[in-house]
């Protein structure tokens, strides 16, 4: 039983550790360094669960109020706060850190490790009858959920680092747009009108494309700059 939930667990996040790796194909960075931040991620998933519990705890309003107060406090700003929190600092110092890309890989690792532990709970308090059925929805749509925030937290992150005008800005977006992300995420999945599951699909598909638009257009950055890099490595010119 626990072998049969612990791959049921693992199986979607080695997949996405296996895709988000072939997507920084052009400079890869340093496997340590990936397991190094999916180990943060785990250890903030962890924390999480403490802080949330005790905000649990808080919850004295009724009816709609409650669920924004879950969403939006508990669920959204405790776990996104957390991971850049972690991230941002030490991002910011992370020498591996050389082009844009690399802000949004290692946003993805610490989130997956987040997402590892999230899963492996739900699924822990799921009846054995459904953790297949559970497993592929959360495969499907919590953990991809998951990567949309990071790679928001990890655009902006980059785009601090590297843009030369008016970069503070972009500091607090890294902060302030995974948090409504994800507290919008929650919240439209706790509204309990038939209607909601319509506005949750259409939601996940803005989700997806805003943010898979932002990982193709730094992947981009990376492959003109790996070109750039070799052609002048043919000529002998310095590399920056």
């Amino acid at each position: 039983m626990k072998i049969y939930l612990l791959i049921l667990a693992l199986i979607p996040v080695v997949c996405f550790i296996g895709w988000i790796y072939y997507k920084d194909k052009y400079e890869r960075e340093p496997p340590i360094k990936l397991v190094e931040y999916f180990v943060l991620g785990i250890l903030v998933s962890i924390l999480a669960i403490f802080i949330e519990l005790y905000l649990s705890k808080l919850n004295n309003f009724n009816g709609i109020l409650s669920n924004i107060y879950t969403a939006f406090f508990v669920a959204a700003l405790t776990e996104e706060g957390l991971k850049s929190i972690i991230l941002i600092p030490m991002l910011l110092r992370e020498k591996n850190f050389n082009e844009k890309l690399d802000g949004i890989i290692y946003s993805i690792f610490l989130s997956l490790g987040f997402a590892t532990i999230e899963n492996i709970i739900y699924l822990m308090r799921e009846r054995i009858d459904l953790l297949f059925s559970l497993s592929i929805t959360r495969g499907l749509i919590s953990i991809p959920s998951h990567i949309m925030f990071a790679i928001t937290m990890g655009y902006y992150i980059s785009k601090y680092k590297f843009d030369k005008y008016n970069k503070k800005k972009y500091l607090y977006f890294a902060v302030i747009i995974p948090i409504l992300l994800h507290g919008v995420f929650d919240f439209i999945l706790m509204i309990g009108y038939r209607w909601a599951i319509i506005v949750f699909v259409v939601y996940l598909i803005f989700l997806w494309k805003i943010n898979l638009d932002k990982l193709d257009k730094y992947t981009l950055y990376s492959k003109i700059r790996f070109y750039k890099r070799k052609n002048k490595s043919r000529k002998g010119e310095k590399i920056d």
